[in-house]
């Protein structure tokens, strides 16, 4: 892909951003009533108006394209090119007024994440980041913090309720080894990392529209980002525990700790 290409996607994706944010700071104003899903997660209204609405746009500019979403079916995952959308990454976040929420977009090129954008409508931080296009922060370069070993690591987690046992005790090794931790960050936990504020953030129960947009910003900040047993992650890779750290040293060492569970 040139590099043309990949900053006419960035562009358009972040004209979607643009939208996301439209309708969210509109409907805040309004009261955030919610509906539950079979899952027992939180839904609202918002959620699936943010969803069409990047639908539609993603099918005139893009018709030929696949779409990936939260909300509804997902179409064309087969076409070289899919868009990956999480309307509201963080619903009870949202729900109950804390903003650590934020749409996540990200364009997949068979397969693999090349792009992706973590929009928060209510604190006004973007991050956007591909291959490349080195990862921004409202429009600054940005990069993870190099040379912080495992002891000296600063470590993010959105919510530690969906790590079974197993996972919990591997969470809680890698914890006891770093300075101490931070909860309930969410997808803004990703760009701390892609900007070097936080060292590491870990979470369970993530699907691909909740990394897919996260693995091109981190990646392309200098860090790295997989499932915990050090797979890449794609839209093909379903439900998983994930991992960013501000280095690949880091995340080796990371990775070791995760493993013995």
């Amino acid at each position: 892909m040139s590099k043309p290409d990949i900053h006419a996607f960035a562009g358009f994706a972040e004209r979607l951003a643009d939208r996301s944010g439209a309708i969210i700071r509109e409907a805040i104003a309004k009261g955030r009533s919610f509906d539950t899903k079979a899952d027992r997660s939180p839904v609202t209204e918002i959620d699936r108006r943010v969803e069409d609405s990047l639908r539609r746009e993603l099918a005139i500019a893009h018709p030929d394209h696949g779409i990936l979403g939260e909300e509804y079916e997902s179409i064309g995952l087969d076409r070289d090119f899919v868009w990956i959308i999480d309307p509201i990454d963080g619903t009870k976040a949202f729900i109950t007024g804390i903003p650590t929420f934020g749409t996540l977009i990200a364009l997949a090129y068979k397969g693999t994440p090349i792009l992706g954008v973590i929009d928060n409508p209510v604190t006004a931080e973007r991050w956007i980041g591909g291959d490349g296009l080195p990862t921004r922060r409202n429009g600054e370069a940005v990069q993870t913090r190099k040379g912080a070993s495992l002891a000296d690591a600063i470590l993010g987690n959105g919510n530690p309720e969906p790590f079974d046992a197993g996972e919990r005790a591997a969470f809680e090794r890698l914890r006891s080894d770093t300075k101490w931790c931070v909860y309930g960050g969410g997808c803004h936990a990703y760009g701390r990392v892609s900007d070097g504020a936080l060292d590491i953030s870990i979470d369970g129960g993530l699907d691909p529209f909740d990394y897919c947009a996260l693995t091109p910003i981190v990646r392309n900040a200098g860090g790295a980002i997989t499932d915990w047993e050090g797979r890449e992650l794609t839209i093909h890779s379903g439900h998983r525990c994930v991992v960013a750290s501000g280095s690949p040293a880091l995340h080796g060492a990371v990775l070791d700790r995760l493993s013995r569970h």
